[in-house]
């Protein structure tokens, strides 16, 4: 029946293909049919996709599929299509032909076992067969959770793919993952099915025509923008999407993800991504793009707990007793409102905020990205007319208007006293000058506004280049993953913050105004007394524990509260030594742990005198310094590159002499011990700080070592059980000669060797963390909640 149909529709229709043969037929075939997503937006946007290209010199046939038996998941599908409407501008009459087309051409089956696909499959192929069509490819769309990807994914492997000589494109819906443990997990299930371009992951925001056309724009207008897009000329950058609408009906999606995996680690993320990313020499080019992104995103400063400030409107936690039957003492921690700043080390945007901001039950419904200009200007004029002109002191700014709103439109939007913009004419139109409608504080008639010359829904634009295979509108694994990275320490790091309470709507006042505070942010107004969180302590309320370790000084914390004691203690350390000998010799070690108390000294610590400061390395892995692995890189790209820290007060490891790594006879170690000798007074480190592994080795001196247990204090080559195994280290007789050392502890990975710890003696030779014992200092430990507790 379908192929009589197909053939109608090619051989008979009233918009017969171009001159020349059939480019091939492409099957479509929707999973979850039937459920919301495809009732809102997927069928109207295969559709879309069908009017745009049935003169393209494809064929199309369009198959939805969900779990439902033949009949009642025909009969769903079937009133759904029925419903289907063309754009304003499309003619009745090839509208109605078209209409009757798509639906001759769309089937319904149901796909639930593995014979299902396979059927699915002989089925496309004896049509094609039959019509004697050449198969072009095949498009899966998943909208279906994501629990149901991997079975899915394995039907298709088997038994559904194209012919060789065709492509695949499998279409995943958000959410991938819940976290970066998850989202690796979910990456590593499909990437046993599919490869890389065959996966297509959508956040329909970039689907949004004002989005889409950030890097068209400035591209298009890099003449005005290259000498004005950076840090020089930027005062900041927000990127904002508030919802009028509440978590109701929602709330068991909402309470897994809340409001920054939902909307800010994917949604507003990516418009920021093509804000800052560096412009490649080719905007067309999707490898470039999706490669800048990533770039752009490795460019940005981790997050710590004051980055974000968070709210929850007062009724989402009754909603979410009543919809998730939850006990009458059930408090809800998952915040449905967050102001995030986000900062970049990238020369272009180094010192610049960036705002991210979203919530629901808020006063307005309105998504934007803007870039606020400095404004450099002073005018002798009076108000009145410097508003009457364009006046230089006004300010200038650029807004991706996504929608909604004043406007109630997607626009662009252009200050007059910057420059007039260069927009596509076939897609883009110049707005009335209305100065009756203002956005900003601004009449309307202050900014160049441009408004999309067709409106089109986000769907129908990304369906639109999966059919072109335009990968730079998708998510790649790399990308996601590297997006989970950014923004798991938060979601981590806040899960047990208190939320400031809010009424929602109108009634949210000031409530929610943040400002930026000692390098994070803050809200403006005390919390009033009637909206502040249920009673009970928070963790977060309790004090750091000051008691004792392994005979030494303990601290314990929070691991941010932990980190930013230490880095206070390290900066006070600094300040002592520099008072009572003019310099301070640091030496650090490397690895993950260290990571955020870098970021903390870079970002808070402007008073630490690092102008008399010499920095050395505990340990240094046999790589090139360049290299991912090497801890000095780690040391750069989190500390050193940010801090005024004289050049030659670096001391690195020479771990790479005459083109070698840590080859004996160069006499690496011994030039870095001869280093310490002659800078170090009598080799005593002011401050030496160390970390400690799941088997107790500390700095690269691990269990049943044979060099630096014992014996002079010196630098060693050591041996490392895991890869890069060859190792460069102070040796712990050296350790021990220091004024202090400090050891930090962090995370749960880290309790059963905290545990052991606390029990043991002094035997180095198994614990080689049990024989830092300073001989003329102090050791201070600085464990986690989560490592000494579990």
């Amino acid at each position: 029946m379908l192929g009589r149909i197909l053939c109608t529709v090619l051989f008979v229709g009233a918009f017969p293909s171009p001159a020349g043969a059939s480019q091939g037929h492409i099957s479509v075939v929707l999973l979850g049919a039937t459920g919301d997503l495809a009732k809102k937006y997927l069928w109207q946007g295969l559709f879309q996709l069908y009017m745009d290209q049935v003169s393209s010199g494809h064929s199309f046939t369009f198959h939805g599929a969900a779990l439902a038996a033949l009949e009642p998941g025909q009969r769903l599908m079937f009133d759904v299509l029925k419903k289907l409407s063309c754009p304003p501008d499309e003619a009745p009459n090839r509208c109605a032909v078209l209409k009757d087309q798509f639906l001759k051409l769309s089937q319904y089956h149901q796909l639930k076992t593995a014979e299902n696909y396979t059927a699915l499959s002989r089925e496309i192929e004896t049509l094609l067969h039959q019509e004697g069509l050449k198969e072009a490819g095949r498009i899966f769309y998943f909208s279906v959770p994501p629990f149901a990807y991997t079975e899915i994914a394995r039907h298709i492997n088997s038994s559904c793919r194209p012919p060789a000589g065709a492509w695949l494109r499998v279409v995943l819906e958000k959410p991938f993952g819940h976290d970066l443990e998850s989202a690796q997990q979910l990456a590593a299930e499909l990437a046993g099915f599919f490869r890389e371009e065959e996966m297509y992951r959508v956040d329909h925001y970039l689907g949004k025509q004002a989005v889409a056309h950030i890097l068209p724009f400035r591209d298009q207008n890099r003449q005005f923008l290259d000498p004005i897009w950076n840090r020089h000329h930027v005062e900041r950058v927000e990127v904002v999407l508030k919802e009028t609408v509440d978590a109701k009906g929602r709330t068991s999606f909402y309470e897994q993800y809340g409001v920054i995996r939902d909307v800010l680690q994917n949604h507003l993320t990516e418009a920021l991504m093509f804000l800052i990313m560096e412009l490649p020499a080719n905007v067309s080019s999707a490898q470039d793009v999706v490669q800048h992104k990533l770039q752009a995103l490795q460019s940005l400063w981790g997050l710590e707990r004051s980055s974000a400030v968070l709210g929850q409107y007062q009724a989402y936690n009754s909603q979410v007793q009543e919809e998730l039957q939850e006990a009458q003492g059930y408090v809800s921690t998952t915040p449905t409102f967050a102001g995030v700043l986000i900062r970049s080390d990238s020369l272009r945007w180094e010192g610049v905020p960036f705002l991210l901001t979203s919530g629901k039950a808020l006063d307005e419904r309105v998504g934007y990205a803007r870039v606020l200009f400095k404004n450099r200007a002073y005018c002798t004029q009076s108000g009145t007319l410097r508003d009457s002109g364009h006046s230089q002191c006004k300010p200038k700014q650029i807004i991706f208007y996504f929608g909604h709103g004043a406007l109630n439109t997607p626009a662009v939007l252009v200050s007059r006293n910057l420059f007039q913009p260069v927009m596509p004419k076939h897609s883009w139109k110049e707005a009335e000058a209305r100065s009756d409608l203002h956005i900003f504080g601004q009449p309307l008639s202050d900014f160049y506004t441009y408004s999309p010359v067709k409106e089109r829904d986000a769907y129908s634009v990304l369906i639109s280049n999966i059919y072109h295979g335009r990968k730079d509108f998708f998510i790649t694994t790399e990308n996601l993953l590297a997006s989970w990275a950014f923004w798991t320490p938060l979601l981590d790091s806040t899960s047990r913050q208190p939320l400031r309470l809010y009424p929602g709507g109108v009634e949210n006042q000031h409530l929610l105004d943040f400002e930026m505070v000692g390098g994070g942010v803050a809200f403006t107004l005390a919390e009033p007394a009637q909206l502040l969180t249920p009673s009970g302590q928070m963790p977060s309320d309790f004090r750091a524990i000051q008691s004792k370790f392994r005979h030494s000084p303990l601290v314990s914390a929070w691991a941010e509260d932990l980190i930013s004691q230490l880095a206070s203690d390290m900066e006070e350390a600094a300040v002592r030594s520099v008072a009572r000998c003019g310099q301070f010799h640091l030496a650090l070690s490397g690895g993950s742990s260290p990571t955020g108390l870098f970021q903390r000294l870079a970002r808070h610590h402007l008073g630490f005198p690092w102008r008399h400061t010499h920095v050395w390395l505990v340990d240094e892995r046999c790589v090139p310094l360049t290299d991912g692995e090497s801890n000095f890189l780690g040391l750069h790209r989190h500390l050193l590159q940010h801090v005024r820290l004289p050049y030659f007060n670096i001391h690195p490891m020479p771990v790479h002499l005459n083109r070698r790594l840590c080859v004996e006879e160069d006499g690496g170690a011994e030039l870095y011990a001869k280093d310490i000798v002659a800078l170090v007074a009598n080799a005593s480190f002011d401050l030496v700080l160390l970390g400690v592994g799941t088997d107790g080795h500390t700095a690269s001196l691990f269990p049943r070592s044979e060099n630096g247990l014992e014996g002079a204090p010196t630098v060693v080559l050591t041996e490392s059980p895991v890869k890069p195994h060859q190792r460069m280290s102070l040796s712990l007789p050296l350790i021990n000669r220091a004024r202090q050392v400090f050891v930090l502890v962090l995370g749960k990975g880290k309790h059963d060797i905290t545990t052991l710890l606390s029990r043991v003696g002094r035997e180095p030779r198994k614990w080689p963390i049990s024989g830092v014992s300073p001989s003329s200092g102090q050791l201070v430990w600085y464990v986690d909640y989560e490592a000494l507790l579990g």
